[in-house]
């Protein structure tokens, strides 16, 4: 053979030599992994963390708290549900009532200040009762071990 003719591939596209490894021509896949397994125990949380976590959260709920309230307060009055209230209200105290006019009693202002307040007191309420939580879990952990967890790799 000459130098030419040896470095040419073979009608196949494979060498002389690979002619016996692949007699059918096609490649096996390899073979699927087993999935790993990691079994873990939370033994302890951190307080400061659920602190942090908590506060964030309870925050967003408060800013969701105050745009509900002046969100709903607000299609109520865009609805007429304020005029029919009222009316309600005339039907059923009659001229006794002195023709008291719901939107003077509940303003916007005011509802606005409520939920403000509310949204408060929950983020307070919120972000103590989840360091109380992580507390009583690290406690509770060290008498019992902790929740045990299995993790997969998939």
């Amino acid at each position: 053979m000459s130098k030419t003719q040896a470095a040419k591939p073979t009608k196949g596209g494979s060498s002389p030599a690979s002619k016996n490894s692949s007699a059918k021509g096609l490649v096996r896949p390899a073979p699927k992994a087993k999935a790993r397994r990691a079994k873990l125990v939370v033994a302890k949380i951190d307080a400061w963390s659920v602190f942090k976590v908590a506060f964030l959260l309870s925050v967003g709920l408060g800013i969701v708290t105050v745009v509900a309230g002046i969100l709903l307060w607000t299609t109520m009055d865009l609805t007429g549900i304020f005029d029919d209230i009222n009316a309600l209200l005339g039907t059923i105290l009659g001229t006794e009532g002195g023709g008291t006019q719901i939107q003077e009693l509940v303003t916007l202002g005011q509802v606005a200040s409520f939920s403000t307040i509310i949204a408060v007191l929950n983020v307070v309420l919120i972000t103590v009762a989840a360091s109380l939580g992580a507390l009583l879990y690290n406690v509770c952990a060290s008498l019992v071990g902790g929740i045990g967890l299995t993790l997969t790799d998939d």
